[in-house]
């Protein structure tokens, strides 16, 4: 058991440091000429690349050796931090909009963040505070206050998600949060209500909302506006077919020279197919399918509540990032503005992916070691 146990620590470091390291190379190979043109300096984006995935390792490094009580007693306060980074991003001067979206903040030395990328990670944490301390937080408030107040807290953040908008965040979250409920025994009425209720308001949020509803279009037919909104996901199918079972080689790939718009941060899978073929994305995919299975194991393996919750959170995050991106390159699902873990350009999405990975390696270790701590429903 003890032998296990170190493999699966040990594969879950080799899984980061390679996706991190397979991150800028991807970065480098779809970013360079891109790179000549707009910047003048081919290597502007991959030395950049390089300084955020040293910082996402350093930062995965530091939480996986965090104390364990700290994690529990702490940890919780990432949430309003990232509920205030959105807001943040709605504020006038601070907010930077783009693309029709105000997603990012100004930070010092021309540097921007995107506070969504901290909603990924807080969330699953806030969850499992919740879960833990749900006997404990708030006792002597009545129980129907005491659950508004609890619902304004969790989903105030997300429905600013919305506001930037956000509709991508917002539902990977809403499904984090439904899957770590389900594990915790969601009763089925509540499961057969939800569904009740995310119809209709599936319609309201995108088939309402012009450029939403455009995009479920162009997904069900993008040929018909091949020339517009449907150029993208066009130029990612065509390479990936490009790509066939081998690739046409490392660098070598022809969408990436501005046939391909945000090949180096949205739809980097499609210049990776088309560099490595069927098999790279093959294997992309096992790797990232290899760190989902571990974290999920994790859930299955511990009866603390803590930690169950949070690993169960952090694999739903991973998970559907994963899969939303993929699914966009490879035209199964609408275009939506997500990147791809580690990989995709980016220093918010890639620091984020370390704290993520850091988060799940202190729960490794936790289980590895027994450390004898007191839950946090003690606390």
């Amino acid at each position: 058991m003890d032998v296990e146990k170190n493999r699966t620590v040990t594969g879950l470091w080799l899984a980061a440091f390679a996706l991190l390291g397979l991150g800028v190379v991807q970065v480098y190979t779809s970013s360079y000429i891109f790179a000549i043109e707009s910047r003048g300096d081919g290597l502007f984006f991959v030395r950049r690349q390089f300084l955020f995935a040293g910082l996402a390792f350093t930062l995965m490094g530091a939480v996986a050796f965090t104390p364990w009580r700290w994690i529990e007693r702490l940890g919780w306060l990432l949430w309003p931090v990232a509920g205030l980074g959105v807001a943040m991003t709605l504020i006038p001067g601070l907010g930077i909009s783009a693309g029709g979206a105000k997603r990012w903040v100004n930070l010092p030395g021309s540097n921007v963040f995107e506070p969504a990328e901290l909603i990924k990670v807080a969330l699953p944490i806030f969850l499992a505070t919740l879960i833990a301390r749900r006997g404990t937080w708030m006792a002597n408030i009545k129980p129907l206050p005491r659950q508004a107040l609890l619902f304004a807290l969790l989903a105030t953040p997300l429905a600013l998600l919305l506001k930037q908008p956000d509709f991508g965040t917002f539902a990977i979250a809403s499904a984090t949060v439904f899957s770590v409920l389900f594990v915790f025994g969601l009763p089925w009425v509540w499961i057969i209500s939800s569904a009740a209720v995310a119809a209709p308001a599936f319609f309201v949020l995108v088939m309402q909302v012009p450029y939403r509803r455009a995009r479920v279009m162009t997904f069900l037919d993008p040929w018909s506006v091949s020339d517009s909104k449907g150029f993208q996901v066009i130029q990612s199918m065509l390479s990936l077919r490009t790509g066939g079972f081998a690739g046409t080689g490392l660098g070598e790939g022809q969408g990436k020279l501005f046939f391909l718009p945000e090949a180096h941060t949205d739809f980097t899978l499609a210049v990776l197919g088309e560099e490595m073929g069927f098999v790279g994305v093959f294997m992309l995919l096992m790797l990232y399918g290899y760190c989902l299975l571990r974290a999920f194991r994790l859930a299955s393996r511990t009866d603390d509540p803590f930690r169950r919750a949070l690993a169960t959170g952090l694999a739903s995050v991973f998970g559907l990032s994963v899969f939303v991106n993929a699914g966009v390159a490879m035209g199964l699902l609408p275009t939506k503005g997500l990147t791809l873990p580690f990989l995709s350009y980016g220093g918010s999405s890639a620091v984020m992916s370390g704290l993520l990975f850091g988060l799940l390696l202190a729960l490794e270790r936790r289980e590895r070691f027994g450390f004898k701590v007191r839950s946090a429903g003690a606390i």
